[in-house]
């Protein structure tokens, strides 16, 4: 990632009229080259999902939902803070997008969710529809070489994997701000999709459309909201250059090699200008990984990996944890960015969401970087460069509208991402049996250990070599692993205390709306603890019956 607000692209800061996740991007300043992320901490958007709307994702017409009776409910809640709601669209998990007349704090939207659901007891949930930003920054192009890529020290040990394993069949989303044509990514890129659904934002004159090319995101100060950005900003080009680290072409006497040089690309545009709304974030993530999308093509070329170099503060919110369980039920394994604010990942999201792979950002050196998050939620580290030595891949010279292809180096947890992604790509090229935690397991048990001080950046530095060879010792020597029944026991009621023995997950909430947190012997089961899942119903605590 770059850096993030709410649920926007962890490299920018999302438009005025989408206040809900700010950009997760960090400046090279003087001696703090990765400043804290300023992030959009307003929305004009809620998301809600009703009890008997199951098929909404099918029908596609928000309209069925919101007949008079509701919508008068809606309307009654909107008063109540002086807005009006609309219905803008439905989403691929079945819930609504209301459309907010004006921007508000994203704790007053949170306030406004609470007020909506208090008032009809059919809401199964209802969310801000956050803005996520990119987790990217440039740096002075101070080397040349890729050391990242095969150093003793800060590299992944990519050239020992390569003689096994280039990623050959294997398609990794890139979930950002969509590519530009280069050069060194010919033949790399397969038909995507642009999931922005708001023209302000997209860009590009229009909204959903199945053109993913990214036009620029060059932001003019004050335009994603008062005093943000502070300061004109240029465009990033920020999926290209997550895109070059994980597959730009090798031995074609261009630029630089991808991690995983015959993977493919499948970009799915969700970030623009001020970053993206979580709602377009989410349905990206489930068409990416093969599932339907009313109104949007289906995918011929499903994605095993996908990868999110953005984020935004604050919980794993639903709409994104459902679109995460919905890719990894198709076997996907989702690789997130932990952000950028040199704090706990605890309080990033999606990186703080279940069942994903969390990268925090290490340096040349192997220690982390300077601006990188860290926590117990982080799965492993990878090199996403700091002062000094940045990330070279590929770019557009452009500062506004596309130019000529370019190479920068770029520092920031955004990526550190896709080098798990292109070692992810490289382990299923080697072993497509592995499921998503058999790619996380392997993953955590070939990291090596940091050379230097990393305090809460996972299990270590990602090893290309290393988790390949498990992942080919795991399709020769083993057969595969039965499907373990999962199966939940009540601990303790909202309030109480859960205790078991072992580590184990642990789900929150009630029988439909729920969050799953892994922790060790007890824990308290409370909102402080879990985030609030279903404001306005009595929760319990349920814990797992398999042991991690």
């Amino acid at each position: 990632m770059t850096q993030r607000h709410k649920i926007s692209p962890l490299f920018k800061l999302c438009a005025a009229a989408l206040i809900a996740a700010g950009p997760l991007v960090a400046s090279a300043t003087g001696q703090d080259a990765a400043q804290t992320t300023h992030y959009v901490v307003q929305t004009d958007r809620l998301i809600v999902k009703y009890r008997d709307d199951s098929d909404t994702a099918r029908t596609g017409v928000p309209a069925r939902a919101l007949d008079r009776a509701r919508q008068a409910l809606i309307d009654r809640a909107g008063q109540t803070y002086g807005a009006t709601l609309r219905a803008l669209r439905a989403t691929a998990n079945g819930a609504h997008v209301l459309q907010l007349n004006r921007t508000m704090t994203v704790d007053e939207a949170r306030q406004l969710a609470a007020e909506l659901k208090s008032r009809d007891a059919n809401v199964e949930y209802a969310e801000p529809d956050r803005i996520m930003v990119p987790l990217a920054t440039p740096t002075d192009p101070s080397y040349t070489q890729q050391w990242d890529l095969y150093e003793a020290t800060g590299g992944i040990n990519a050239p020992a994997a390569w003689d096994k394993s280039t990623g050959a069949g294997v398609n990794v989303a890139v979930i950002d701000t969509g590519y530009r044509p280069h050069a060194d990514l010919s033949g790399q890129i397969l038909q995507g999709y642009d999931f922005i659904s708001t023209t302000m934002i997209a860009n590009d004159g229009g909204g959903r459309d199945t053109d993913a090319s990214d036009p620029g995101d060059w932001t003019p100060a004050g335009s994603c909201g008062a005093g943000i950005p502070a300061a004109d900003q240029s465009s990033s080009w920020h999926g290209t250059h997550v895109s070059g680290t994980i597959a730009a072409k090798a031995n074609n006497g261009l630029g630089i090699a991808g991690i995983a040089y015959n993977a493919k690309i499948v970009p799915a545009r969700v970030l623009g200008r001020c970053g993206g709304y979580t709602s377009d974030i989410a349905d990206a993530m489930i068409w990416a990984s093969g599932g339907t999308v009313t109104g949007v093509p289906a995918n011929a070329n499903k994605a095993r990996v996908l990868n999110l170099s953005l984020g935004g503060s604050g919980a794993c919110d639903t709409t994104t944890q459902n679109a995460i369980n919905s890719a990894r039920s198709r076997g996907a394994v989702v690789v997130v960015a932990a952000g950028n604010s040199n704090t706990n990942a605890i309080n990033s999201s999606p990186a703080n969401c279940s069942g994903v792979i969390t990268v925090a950002a290490t340096n040349r050196s192997g220690g982390k970087a300077s601006y990188s998050n860290y926590g117990t939620n982080v799965t492993v580290a990878a090199p996403g460069g700091d002062n000094g030595a940045g990330i070279l891949s590929t770019l557009n010279s452009g500062t506004t509208t596309p130019a000529s292809d370019n190479y920068a180096w770029y520092m920031g947890t955004s990526m550190a991402t896709p080098h798990v992604a292109g070692v992810v790509a490289l382990m299923l090229s080697a072993n497509p049996n592995l499921t998503p935690d058999d790619v996380a397991a392997k993953l955590k048990s070939t990291a090596r250990a940091f050379p230097a001080a990393c305090s809460g950046c996972g299990a270590g530095i990602v090893n290309a070599a290393a988790a390949v060879n498990a992942a080919l010792a795991s399709a020769t020597t083993t057969t595969p692993t039965p499907t373990t029944t999962v199966t939940w026991t009540t601990c303790a009621s909202e309030g109480g205390t859960c205790s078991f023995s072992g580590t184990r997950d642990v789900r929150y909430g009630t029988a439909t709306s729920y969050v799953i947190k892994t922790f060790t012997s007890k824990v308290a089961c409370t909102n402080t603890v879990f985030g609030d899942p279903a404001r306005g119903y009595v929760k319990s605590c349920s814990y797992s019956s398999v042991t991690k």
